[in-house]
């Protein structure tokens, strides 16, 4: 009997829908699938996303094109994302502790001017660091956000209860039952918690923005390791 065809799967979770494609061993597309999901909008300025729902679109994608193709057959699965969307979550549980919040959500607007007025270079202060200014754009402004605004949050994430992910953190401790907790460089570096010279967590700028390390994802490769 012949062996069956295998395939290599694209997951691309984006700000307005989520697609699934795979390719044959040619190259070639061999299906796709995509489904939106909701936009929210709390207040003006103010943009969220339901992570549930970013999951359970990204089920449907896969099995929509999976058809009649075995999970099996399918090598690995490539995840390209959102980028500085962030969401946290109860690592017992399962369940977000909030909402996503996007990355062009504004809300943080105040909140980035607050950081930056404490430096004598402004929001120029961390360009060294990470390459970024400080603003709402980045996720450590949305995490100090969550931590001033969900209560017990922080308290949480000291503990290593809560933590904290970019959508593509989320999506792969989903696709692995919770086992991995891990990023990529180039997720990690939209964060303002990244040293873009030692591509790890920098204790400095945890310590600006007040974010507990235990609560970041694993930094890893983006293609020389298999995750999950």
């Amino acid at each position: 009997m012949p062996a069956l065809p295998k395939y290599v799967g694209a997951l691309d979770q984006g700000t307005s829908s989520t697609r699934f494609m795979l390719f044959d061993e040619a190259g070639a597309v061999a299906s796709r699938a995509q489904a939106e999901h909701t936009q929210l909008y709390p207040r003006p300025g103010w943009v969220e996303h339901d992570p549930l729902e970013i999951w359970q679109r990204t089920l449907e994608v896969i099995s929509r094109a999976l058809g009649g193709i075995s999970p099996e057959q399918v090598c690995a699965i490539g995840i390209t994302n959102q980028r500085e969307t962030t969401v946290v979550w109860d690592k017992r549980t399962g369940k977000p502790l909030y909402n996503a919040i996007v990355w062009n959500c504004t809300r943080t607007d105040e909140l980035a001017h607050r950081t930056a007025a404490r430096f004598q270079d402004g929001k120029d202060h961390l360009r060294a660091q990470t390459g970024l200014p400080i603003v709402p754009y980045f996720s450590a402004t949305k995490l100090v956000w969550l931590f001033e605004n969900v209560p017990g949050l922080f308290e949480a994430a000291l503990a290593g209860d809560a933590i904290f992910g970019t959508i593509d953190t989320w999506l792969i401790w989903k696709l692995t039952g919770g086992r991995e907790h891990v990023t990529d460089v180039s997720n990690g570096s939209r964060t303002l918690l990244m040293n873009i010279h030692t591509l790890q967590w920098d204790p400095e700028l945890l310590e600006i923005f007040g974010v507990p390390e235990k609560m970041l994802p694993r930094i890893a490769p983006s293609s020389s390791q298999n995750i999950g």
